[in-house]
C-alpha cells in the first residue's frame, strides 16, 4: 500500500535527506587513497549523530554498521573495513537517517584519485541515468515510466541493469511500496499519486546485469567482477511534479564541482 505524505510530512522527510545530503558532503574531502571504509563509518556516524539523528542503516535487518560501503565490483551493501582505499577505485557510499521519526536514504559513487576513463563514463552514465528517472516521477505516470527510462539510457550505453535490487518509497519506514525497478516498460505498473515519496537509485554494472551475494549476507558483487555504480535521490512528488529531497550540492562544494543538474527539480530547495 503506497502511503502519501502531507506537505509536513514531506518537509520532515527532506530534513532528514538533507542530513544524509550533508554527511555525505563531509565524507566528501576525506575519501582519498589511504583511507578505510571503516574510518569513514565512524566519520559518518558523528556527523549524523551530530545533527541530532540517529543512523538508518545502523541495525537496519542487522545491519552493522553506519554505512553501505561498496568498492570496485562491490554494487551494493558493502560491509565496512580495515582495507584501504586505492589510486583508481571507486566507492559507492548507501547512507541513511532517522530524525522526527521519518528516514533519508541516499547514495553516491566517488571516484578516489584518477580512475580509469570507461569507469568515469561508466559513473556518468549511471547519474544521468538516475535524473531521467527523477524527470518521469510526475502524477499520472507509472513505475515502468521511470525503469524505461533508466534502463534505455543505460543499456544504449552497453551497461548491465541490476534487477534484483530496486528503489523503493521512503517515510517512517526505510522501505514502503512501492518498489522501483531500474527496468521496466512504459505505462506498467502502479500509478504515480500526489503526495508520494520514492528514493530512485539506478544501480548500474560496466559489465554483466548478472550479480552475486556473499557468505557474510551482504555483500553484493557484479558476476563478472567488473565496477559497478550506483546513485540515489530522495524525491516527493509535489503539485503533480517531482521535487529533490536530497541534494548532492554538499559532495559538490567539497570537491570544487560546479552543476545545474538538479536545478528542475528542487523549486522549494534549499542547501543553507
Amino acid at each position: 500500500m503506497i502511503i502519501v505524505k502531507n506537505r509536513e510530512e514531506i518537509e520532515l522527510l527532506r530534513e532528514s535527506a538533507l542530513i544524509v545530503s550533508k554527511t555525505l558532503g563531509a565524507l566528501a574531502s576525506e575519501i582519498k587513497p589511504g583511507v578505510t571504509t571503516l574510518h569513514l563509518d565512524k566519520i559518518a556516524e558523528t556527523c549524523i549523530r551530530d545533527y541530532g539523528a540517529i543512523p538508518g542503516f545502523l541495525g537496519l535487518y542487522d545491519f552493522p554498521n553506519t554505512l553501505c560501503m561498496s568498492p570496485n565490483e562491490q554494487v551494493v551493501h558493502g560491509i565496512p573495513n580495515d582495507t584501504p582505499l586505492q589510486e583508481g577505485d571507486i566507492i559507492s557510499i548507501d547512507c541513511g537517517a532517522i530524525k522526527n521519526g521519518f528516514y533519508g536514504d541516499h547514495a553516491y559513487t566517488f571516484e578516489i584519485g584518477e580512475v580509469a576513463p570507461e569507469i568515469k563514463k561508466l559513473l556518468d552514465v549511471t547519474k544521468e541515468s538516475l535524473y531521467m528517472g527523477i524527470a518521469e516521477f510526475k502524477f499520472g505516470k507509472r513505475v515502468g515510466d521511470v525503469g524505461y527510462a533508466i534502463q534505455k539510457y543505460c543499456e544504449d550505453h552497453g551497461y548491465g541493469i541490476v534487477r534484483e535490487l530496486v528503489g523503493h518509497g521512503l517515510g517512517k519506514k526505510m522501505h514502503e511500496d512501492p518498489e522501483m525497478p531500474n527496468y521496466g516498460r512504459r505505462g506498467r505498473g502502479k500509478k504515480f499519486i500526489e503526495g508520494m515519496v520514492v528514493a530512485i537509485e539506478p544501480m548500474v554494472n560496466l559489465g554483466t546485469h548478472r550479480i552475486k551475494q556473499h557468505r557474510d549476507g551482504w555483500t553484493i558483487t557484479t558476476r563478472d567482477n567488473k565496477p559497478s555504480a550506483h546513485f540515489e535521490h530522495d524525491v516527493a512528488l509535489v503539485d503533480g511534479k517531482p521535487e529533490l529531497l536530497s541534494t548532492f550540492d554538499y559532495i559538490y562544494d567539497a570537491l570544487g564541482i560546479t552543476s545545474d543538474e538538479e536545478a528542475p527539480f528542487r523549486a522549494h530547495q534549499s542547501t543553507n
